[in-house]
């Protein structure tokens, strides 16, 4: 839980960053995040959250 929350507050940070840099106008910024939400009620859901897990995961592991 507290990877979800830290990588969707990131994506916020992001996504506010390039749309006030231009990088990004408002109506790709919306598609984006409405498809966001579509995605996490699909059954596609418990994939990308194993995905994310596991590269997480992965992450952790290096030792750098």
């Amino acid at each position: 839980m507290a990877i979800s929350l830290s990588v969707v507050l990131l994506l916020v940070i992001i996504l506010v960053v390039m749309i006030r840099s231009g990088s990004i106008k408002t109506g790709p910024a919306i598609v984006a995040i409405l498809l966001g939400f579509f995605l996490a009620s699909s059954g596609m859901a418990p994939t990308i959250q194993n995905f994310l897990d596991s590269l997480a995961q992965s992450l952790n592991a290096i030792d750098i």
